[in-house]
């Protein structure tokens, strides 16, 4: 019998642990080698992302609004440091705060992270030094306006795009994002792979506007200005090229809100008289009226399909051409009823109302426009005023283009070019008609009916004493809050513009939200905002105008243009005086409608001599007749005469 000894027992043992042990490590190494290759390459090898640089916006001419640069925030370990002092010398310099500099020269800490960012170049005899941990980023720099950040948008903290044309073209300005190895030491410390390979980053695409920025300042400052001076709620500025449909600026603003988006396309609204041309140029398209084709107006307020329709400018009797240049609620109804229901909705409807213009901005407002199928009996009453539709700023601008451009409806544009990494032009907008709305010849003749309303009209505001402006003003009551009607005393006055009248380059729209501070009309609000806009832009060197063809039009004369500027304010505080004594209620329901008899009237002129310049231009108005203040004294013609309603009657202002 084998007797084994304790000795034996315990060698066997060691042999047999170190048998297993040499196995073990033999599987390991052999069998497991990719495994725990794997597992020390994770524990060893991180991999960074290195961001893109997203692409820059720029104007129509080349200058930047918003772009990206890389920066670094810096992270120290003060136990590491060898040069602490240099350091901290580098980062009062930067005006990091005193409290972070001191926690940096504490050699007990092991962790530093400095608050902020950094231009790489400017710390980067910092980023170079032991103990100092740069991590690089990149930074969006936001454009330069409030305006334009309404209308650019902008990025949050995470670099995600958040409204306007930052997030409407993210995918192509965002790029594309690459990664690189990093080692780390037993210590944590990380360092730059000599061996792995990371993948270069694709920077994203530059994106051309169509914006002028000369002029995109011009608009914001003059709107601010309004709705300060104005106390109004808000307010909106357009200013386009007619001929090739590009936005030169787009100025929204709030008051006491934060950036919320360009209300020029998020926002649709009632636009009231500003609608009447293209009624009237339905009309004469279609050849069912001519500009001496007269109505009654039955000195301002009329009956009519059970509600009381009312105008400000007061006659007996006014001719189609007068309707448009007095912005007669009465004569327009009553023309408009020339027209099918049909055809009205169609010459709505061509104008682009009721739908997006398709430009590249997010939440855009298509505006509204029933069917035919949906309207009341009071809708055809109602639209011809401009009401029960809503269209946004950008949508009535354009479509003013077709009375400058010939009659067709371009779409309107905000990008100009897109420009890959390297500058090249990958992308090129190119003039889009939508269709034809009217003939050259009826575009011209609305061309000169929106002369007359600026050169006479309701909108003499926007009169230059250098070059013609044709246009529109309007005004329409707002909406209450929840929706039910109309709010009490709130208003939205607007004016829409062509610029210069005979071959306009901009189409330009200002509109105020319920101005309180004084008048509320378009043609005393909106109309001047229009003149201070247009005449810097003609003193302006860069805001996008052909100077060549402008002074090939020069101002003709009109019996209103050689009014002095104390007579336009004159005229101007008289009217204005003459328009709050009209009621503000604009449409009233009611329950009878009374007929009417298609009546051309005179009427004499009353004797107004020894009355005070704003009771005399009351009670011209009263009669029917429309009011030019002049040098001198007394009434022109004399007193007894008999004229057509509407006529002008000249009134000294030496009273």
């Amino acid at each position: 019998m084998i007797k084994i000894s304790r000795v034996g027992v315990v060698h066997g043992a060691f042999v047999c642990f170190a048998v297993a042990l040499v196995g073990r490590a033999a599987w390991v190494q052999l069998g497991q080698a990719d495994r725990w290759r794997d597992r020390a390459r994770g524990q060893q090898v991180a991999s960074a992302e290195v961001p893109a640089v997203r692409g820059a916006i720029l104007d129509a001419s080349g200058q930047v609004l918003v772009q990206s640069r890389a920066v670094v925030r810096l992270a120290v370990a003060p136990n590491e440091l060898r040069k602490p002092q240099e350091l901290a010398q580098i980062l009062r310099r930067e005006r990091v705060p005193e409290s972070f500099v001191q926690r940096v020269l504490d050699p007990k800490r092991k962790w530093v992270e400095l608050p902020g960012q950094y231009l790489s170049t400017d710390v980067a005899d910092a980023m170079a030094m032991r103990g100092v941990h740069p991590t690089e980023s990149i930074e969006r720099v936001a454009p330069p306006t409030d305006g334009l950040r309404r209308l650019l948008g902008t990025l949050d903290a995470r670099g995600n795009a958040v409204g306007g044309v930052e997030a409407a073209l993210d995918s192509l300005l965002r790029g594309r994002p690459g990664s690189r190895a990093l080692l780390r030491d037993g210590r944590g410390r990380r360092m730059e792979s000599p061996e792995e390979q990371g993948s270069a980053p694709v920077n994203g695409h530059s994106v051309v506007l169509t914006l002028n920025q000369g002029l995109q300042d011009i608009a914001e400052r003059a709107l601010a200005q309004a709705v300060s001076q104005m106390d109004a709620s808000g307010g909106d500025i357009v200013i386009l090229d007619p001929h090739t449909g590009e936005i030169r600026a787009l100025a929204s603003r709030r008051a006491g809100a934060a950036t919320t988006g360009a209300t020029a396309l998020t926002e649709p609204y009632e636009p009231g008289s500003t609608v009447k041309p293209f009624i009237a140029a339905a009309l004469l398209e279609r050849g069912r009226v001519r500009l001496q084709d007269s109505v009654p107006t039955y000195n301002g307020e009329w009956r009519n399909n059970g509600r009381t329709i009312r105008d400000v400018h007061k006659a007996r009797a006014m001719s189609f051409a007068e309707v448009i240049q007095q912005s007669s609620n009465i004569g327009i109804v009553q023309f408009n009823e020339r027209l099918s229901a049909r055809e009205q909705y169609e010459a709505l409807r061509d104008a682009g109302f009721g739908t997006t213009t398709g430009l590249p901005y997010p939440s855009e407002s298509p505006g509204r426009l029933y069917p035919v199928t949906q309207w009341s009996g009071t809708s055809r009453a109602s639209l011809a005023m401009g009401y029960e539709l809503s269209v946004t700023p950008v949508q009535l601008a354009a479509a003013y283009a077709a009375f400058a451009n010939g009659g067709v409806l371009i779409e309107p544009q905000l990008v100009r070019e897109i420009r890959d990494p390297d500058g090249r032009a990958v992308w090129k907008a190119e003039r889009r008609v939508v269709r034809r709305m009217m003939s050259e010849q009826t575009a011209r003749g609305m061309r000169d009916l929106l002369r007359d309303v600026v050169a006479g009209g309701t909108a003499t505001g926007a009169d230059l004493n250098t070059f013609e402006v044709a246009g529109k003003s309007g005004t329409a009551r707002r909406t209450s809050a929840d929706g039910r009607g109309y709010a009490a005393g709130a208003y939205t006055a607007s004016f829409v513009g062509l610029f210069p009248a005979d071959d306009p380059q901009y189409v330009i729209l200002v509109k105020i939200d319920n101005p309180t501070a004084g008048a509320y009309y378009g043609g005393r609000v909106a109309a001047p905002v229009s003149k201070v806009v247009l005449e810097a832009a003609i003193a302006a060197r860069d805001a996008a105008l052909n100077r060549t063809q402008l002074a090939e039009a020069p101002k003709r004369r009109t019996p209103d243009s050689g009014r002095r500027a104390d007579s336009l304010r004159a005229v101007a505080a008289a009217d204005a005086e003459a328009e709050r004594a009209a009621p503000a209620y604009v449409v009233e329901l009611g329950k009878e409608a009374e007929p009417a008899e298609a009546v051309v009237t005179t009427r004499a002129v009353p004797d107004v001599r020894g009355l005070p310049t704003r009771r005399a231009v009351r009670e011209l108005h009263r009669a029917g007749f429309r009011v030019q203040l002049v040098q001198g004294g007394g009434v022109q013609p004399a007193p007894g005469t008999l004229l057509r309603s509407g006529s002008v009657v000249r009134l000294g202002n030496e009273r």
